[in-house]
């Protein structure tokens, strides 16, 4: 696939944390592609890597963090021509080469409103700031700019809620600050680390339909991070699943619910509520608990949970094996098939 075709490569990311003089890995070995203009999912239980991976793409961790990888490799589209960007070869997280591609080419929607706003700065300035750093707008045109998205988002009265201070609005209405901040430059990929956490319903399904709409008229292209299985039906076109910083499956939407592989995969998808439960029927739950980081020994992650455990699931590393095209599966059922480690 060229590279035209391709927005965001990432080839054996790992990311550790330094604690206590102890080195513990968080992120291994993961590796995707985001194809250009449609919507990437990425789920998986609290704790299991996800935002951690995409806040190393970011460049968003702090000093205690060690990453490396061998490719992190932006694509930029400038009319027929792309322009690589080679992220992870970027050394300083906060210079000016990770500062240009932030708000223009790549932004993050994050997960926490009430610690993403400055207290003491109006929630307008915050989100025309990067205008006004990226292009060449005067403040009177960002102004207008801002109050658009706002309207856009679902925001009431922007006229005046523009000049608020972050204390002065609801977890949901700082939630769609927060997105505006990171829409305001139109970039081309969206990272979403649940971006409807703080929302009620009626406002998730806007936001969502908004993100949806820059994906299918725009051609942008999106990561969201979920628990909800059913934003993951209705918008993702490929689904990575992760389980202790590992990739354990990836495909297609169809893949994934129709072809599903990994026991990991297939415990998530039998603990979504299902509407029509019958009175005798219970929710199945995962069981165990998620271990942690710094106890793990080598082998499959998952072993302890897992129903159709081996002794071979316990020894060395364990390789992930395409069982159809674009369909690969970190699990040792599928040896007859290809590795693609």
């Amino acid at each position: 696939m060229e590279n035209k075709d391709i927005i965001l490569d990432v080839k054996n990311l790992n990311t550790s944390f330094i604690s206590d003089q102890k080195k513990v890995d968080i992120v291994k070995s993961v590796s995707f592609q985001l194809k250009r203009g449609t919507t990437l999912a990425v789920v998986g239980e609290s704790g299991c890597g996800k935002s951690v991976t995409m806040n190393s793409i970011m460049r968003f961790l702090g000093n205690n963090a060690q990453i490396t990888s061998d490719k992190i490799q932006y694509n930029a589209l400038q009319g027929e021509k792309v322009v690589e960007y080679q992220i992870g070869a970027i050394k300083k997280a906060n210079g000016p080469e990770m500062r240009a591609l932030r708000g223009p080419e790549l932004s993050m929607i994050f997960q926490d409103p009430m610690s993403s706003l400055n207290p003491v700065y109006k929630v307008g300035d915050q989100v025309a700031e990067g205008l006004l750093q990226h292009t060449k707008l005067s403040k009177k045109e960002a102004r207008q700019k801002v109050l658009e998205l706002f309207r856009k988002l679902g925001i009431p009265d922007p006229e005046s809620r523009i000049d608020c201070y972050p204390h002065q609005f609801s977890g949901g209405m700082k939630q769609r600050v927060v997105i505006a901040i990171a829409m305001i430059c139109n970039p081309e990929l969206i990272i979403c680390d649940e971006p409807t956490t703080a929302l009620d319903v009626t406002i998730q399904a806007q936001i969502m339909e908004l993100l949806k709409g820059l994906q299918v008229n725009e051609g942008k292209s999106i990561i969201l991070i979920t628990h909800n299985m059913g934003l993951v039906a209705e918008m993702a076109d490929e689904i990575c699943v992760m389980y202790m910083g590992r990739v354990v499956e990836f495909g297609s939407l169809e893949d994934l619910f129709d072809r599903t592989a990994h026991p990991y995969t297939k415990a998530l998808l039998r603990s979504v509520p299902v509407l029509g439960l019958a009175d005798d029927q219970q929710l199945e739950t995962i069981p165990g608990i998620t271990p942690n980081p710094a106890d793990l020994k080598e082998g499959c992650e998952f072993a302890n949970r897992c129903p159709d455990c081996s002794e071979e699931c316990r020894k060395g590393k364990i390789p992930a094996f395409e069982i159809s095209k674009g369909h690969r599966v970190r699990c040792l059922q599928y040896s007859n098939f290809p590795e693609v480690d």
